[in-house]
């Protein structure tokens, strides 16, 4: 029994290597982008130019919307926050925007002058769950908006 198996299993795998063999493109042409589930997609949207983003002090409970261009940074409370890429799905899609930051901590050393600044936050921010990959903070949070091009 565990032969037959075997063998089973020996021919469909070879049926399987005969069958893409025959469905490769000719050398030298290029692959074309499929839009099913099975292989690569063509992205039907462009990163923007400017990151919305919303920013809350705990303390306070002040809320601030701002904009931050790409590649340049905003200043929110004791915060640096720089915006690296942000991109939005176009709206025949699922509503999404992605964006990639880094948000740094200017501390004090208690007399007053700045001391060195402190990485809080460097990846990916959602848009539809801001909780699934948050600033962790004691006083401030922030999160995505928009994404503008």
């Amino acid at each position: 029994m565990i032969r037959s198996l075997v063998t089973a299993l020996m021919f469909a795998a070879s049926a399987a290597m005969a069958a893409a063999q025959e469905s490769e493109p000719p050398s030298g042409s290029q692959p074309e982008l499929r839009t099913d589930r099975s292989g690569p997609r063509e992205l039907t949207s462009r990163p923007g130019n400017v990151l919305v983003l919303r920013g809350l002090d705990k303390i306070t409970a002040r809320t601030e919307d701002f904009e931050v261009r790409i590649g340049e940074t905003h200043v929110f409370g004791s915060l640096e926050i720089t915006a690296r890429y942000c991109r939005r799905r176009p709206p025949e899609e699922t509503p999404e925007i992605f964006a990639f930051m880094q948000i740094a901590d200017r501390r004090t050393d208690g007399f007053g002058s700045e001391d060195e600044s402190e990485t809080v936050f460097s990846g990916w921010m959602f848009g539809s769950n801001p909780a699934l990959n948050p600033l962790e903070h004691p006083v401030y949070d922030v999160w995505v908006i928009d994404c503008r091009a």
